[in-house]
């Protein structure tokens, strides 16, 4: 992936997923990436894939469960 400039990483790979979480690609109840897959798939850092999980489960996207990972919500409510 080619990062902006412009605007947070953490922002550009959370638009992403949001994206995905929207498109269906991770439909509820779904896992979505841990942070070794962010870091893997978007080549970032441990605490900058954190951040991004972190600001999914304060929007209502995601939800996790200790020890199972991060699922997208039933009814996610960012918008």
């Amino acid at each position: 992936m080619e990062f902006a400039s412009d605007r947070p990483r953490w922002r550009q790979v959370h638009e992403v997923i949001v994206e995905r979480i929207r498109a269906g690609e991770y439909p509820p109840r779904s896992r979505v990436p841990s942070t070794v897959g962010l870091m893997g798939e978007f080549g970032i850092a441990n605490v900058t894939a954190q951040k991004v999980l972190r600001q999914l489960r304060a929007d209502g996207l995601i939800y996790t469960e200790s020890g199972m990972g991060s699922f997208v919500s039933e009814a996610p409510t960012a918008g």
